[in-house]
């Protein structure tokens, strides 16, 4: 049975984490302090619990606390060796664990423990960060919130930031919480409904006085040519410019990307002050541990032609680097963790919007929401003050802090295919959705696209939703709607890595019985269709730089002659032998081109059950059910071929394994002789 104080613990962690206004992803802490029954002894004991590293308040369950045992922690005081080699004493936060003990201790443990409250809230909201990072902070902490909340200048978090804390809250006995400089707030209270109503006060408190006191232009007048261009002109040129945004942002290492033109980005980027701003960077911890210290911004107006946009990337990241390195430089010793990349994670397009970057889908979409919220930041503090974040210096101690890097080392190793972006068409059934499975499965990000959207985007909802997959509207055969489908995958993922042309359709039919417009739509769908998406694709893949796949569903019948069907076995031999063309003219973009010849796939396909299945069973003198019995007995190793087998084939050609082929044909027919190749 969980614990009444855990359980009110829970509620008001996700009540608080659910509201942005009150702090980020996975930022901030809260605690209860309680008695449990000590199953050793059998007496009670107080126990601290508190959300571990790496948590989210929003989303919090019981395993997402560490619990402690309160003796034993507040113990440390007397063993505390100073601030100079504080982080020791997070290891020994292992030593005061009760039981299993539950999430890993975070950083901000002391805070919690050495506090005499029961109850106590770490946020980081906007408005408090407002005040935090304001020139003259301390002044309006008092104008603002009188002796209720008190100033705490800044601390890096840490065993020293606890004993301050815990003495301010001694000294002030009629404090509800206090204002961290240069990083969030802190508030308490004697019951979990006390504290969590104390921390929203001091909230909406700092909110309220924000609005009702800032300057009327925070960012300073507008830029003539800076504001945002129409939701259609931006988002066509944000695609447009994406390939070498990720190429920026890759340079180090593949990264996924996110594209957000939310309004409070374009005004931002609208306004004069918005070049000073951006380059002062983010300062909460939470945000620039995500941001970067700052973002790379293109100085170029909003009517800016794309070409020009990209030159003038190219160059202000080449810039950005060599700053980035001399940052580093400037602040590492022998101690330091080596450098994790010069690259930026944000890069702000003025009329455009906001392109963030990180390791995955759902890093690289926090990333962004983390300057939303600091462009926030720098709105109240500007409106009220002078926005004034924490030192570079201190800035480095935390970024490349030794208990972040370890942090970082204790991440699962990446899948196979992490920082990869397929799009497949065809995905909403048969082959092509067991591909896209694998391949979401082996860590990439996958763009669901065929013909029917609904059913792409049910697939898209089956393999993880938006971070993990889209499904998009795909008719291959219309140059313009494959245009579309390329560009929607762009700015969901921020660029594109695997191609599978997948789309296809059959019509089982004699030659004589074969119309001209039968042939047209055959080849529409899966000669034309294969070329335009390849076309289309290729132009993305060659302007990001990162090589690529791209891989052809093809046939053993682009190999194997049989009766009546003259139209789809010429079309599959018209995609084979674009497998070999685009294999030799792509290659020097180091972009792989390979193909699959299946045989037979008839579970799950949409193909076999829009009539094919039954044609062919017609013709081979057979009941439809026995269709896929039929093929296996035909082949040399008497086994049906499945949608996952091809999907095996088509993991194998994308994986490093394969890194050094291209121009390969694999069979996966369970062996049929006459469609060796040869």
């Amino acid at each position: 049975m969980t614990n009444p104080t855990v359980a009110d613990l829970i509620t008001r962690s996700n009540r608080l984490g659910a509201d942005p206004k009150n702090t980020n992803y996975a930022g901030g802490n809260t605690s209860a302090k309680g008695v449990d029954v000590d199953p050793v002894t059998g007496e009670e004991v107080e126990l601290l619990w508190v959300k571990g590293s790496g948590g989210d308040l929003g989303t919090l369950k019981e395993s997402g606390l560490a619990t402690l045992r309160l003796d034993r922690m507040r113990a440390m005081v007397g063993t505390y060796p100073g601030v100079e080699r504080e982080d020791e004493m997070v290891a020994a936060f292992d030593y005061c664990l009760h039981g299993k003990g539950g999430a890993a201790p975070s950083i901000d443990t002391a805070m919690h423990g050495l506090v005499d409250a029961a109850h106590v809230d770490h946020l980081h909201p906007d408005s408090g960060i407002a005040i935090a990072t304001a020139a003259d902070g301390e002044e309006l902490t008092r104008t603002i919130f009188g002796d209720k909340v008190v100033w705490v200048p800044w601390r890096r978090p840490g065993f020293q930031l606890g004993l301050d804390i815990a003495e301010i809250k001694e000294k002030n006995p009629q404090a509800i919480g206090c204002i961290l400089g240069g990083h969030g707030i802190t508030a308490w209270g004697d019951t979990s409904e006390e504290s969590e109503q104390n921390s929203l006060w001091i909230i909406d408190t700092a909110a309220a006085y924000i609005e009702k006191h800032s300057r009327p232009e925070p960012f300073g007048p507008a830029l003539d040519g800076y504001g945002a261009l129409p939701a259609d002109q931006r988002r066509a040129k944000a695609a447009a410019l994406m390939p070498t945004i990720r190429a920026i942002a890759s340079a180090d290492k593949p990264q996924v990307g996110h594209f957000s033109d939310d309004d409070v980005v374009l005004d931002f980027l609208s306004h004069a002050e918005h070049p000073r701003l951006a380059e002062l960077g983010t300062s909460c911890p939470d945000h620039f541990l995500r941001t970067k210290v700052k973002p790379l911004v293109l100085d170029l107006p909003a009517d800016a032609a794309v070409d020009d946009a990209k030159a003038r990337l190219l160059e202000l990241h080449e810039a950005y680097r060599k700053d980035y390195q001399a940052y580093y430089d400037r602040h590492a010793d022998a101690d330091s963790p080596a450098i994790r990349g010069a690259d930026p994670a944000i890069i702000l397009i003025p009329g455009v919007g906001m392109f963030s970057f990180g390791k995955d889908k759902q890093t690289a979409r926090v990333a962004g929401e983390f300057y939303l919220n600091a462009i926030n930041v720098m709105r109240g503090a500007e409106g009220l003050s002078r926005y004034a974040p924490i030192d570079e210096r201190e800035k480095f101690r935390i970024e490349y802090w030794a208990l972040e890097e370890a942090k970082l080392q204790r991440m699962p190793k990446p899948k196979p295919l992490a920082t990869r972006i397929a799009l497949v068409t065809g995905a909403a059934s048969g082959i092509g959705k067991a591909i896209a499975t694998r391949l979401a499965a082996e860590g990439a990000v996958v763009a669901i696209a065929d013909l029917d959207l609904e059913k792409a985007q049910a697939v898209a909802a089956e393999l993880g939703g938006p971070d993990k997959a889209i499904g998009v509207a795909a008719d291959v055969s219309d140059e313009a709607a494959v245009q579309a489908a390329v560009d929607e995958t762009l700015l969901a993922f921020g660029g594109l890595d695997i191609v599978v042309n997948n789309a296809g359709l059959s019509l089982s039919k004699s030659l004589l019985e074969t119309t001209a417009k039968d042939w047209d739509l055959q080849h529409n769908v899966m000669a034309k269709g294969s070329f335009l998406v390849s076309k289309t694709a290729a132009k993305a893949l060659i302007d990001q730089g990162l090589g690529g796949d791209i891989l052809y569903i093809s046939s053993k019948n682009s190999v194997f002659a049989g009766p009546n069907n003259i139209a789809y076995s010429a079309t599959k031999a018209d995609q084979a032998h674009q497998v070999r063309l685009l294999a030799a003219e792509l290659g020097e973009h180091q972009i792989r081109v390979n193909g699959i010849n299946p045989d037979g796939v008839v579970q799950g396909s949409g193909i076999f059950s829009s009539g094919w299945g039954a044609n062919r069973a017609k013709t081979y003198g057979i009941e439809e059910k026995d269709l896929g019995r039929f093929y296996a007995q035909r082949t040399i190793l008497k086994r049906e071929v499945l949608p996952e087998n091809v999907a095996n084939a088509a993991f194998a050609l994308v994986s490093s394994d394969l890194s050094h082929t291209t121009g390969l044909h694999v069979p996966v027919d369970a062996g049929v002789a006459a469609a060796f190749l040869r």
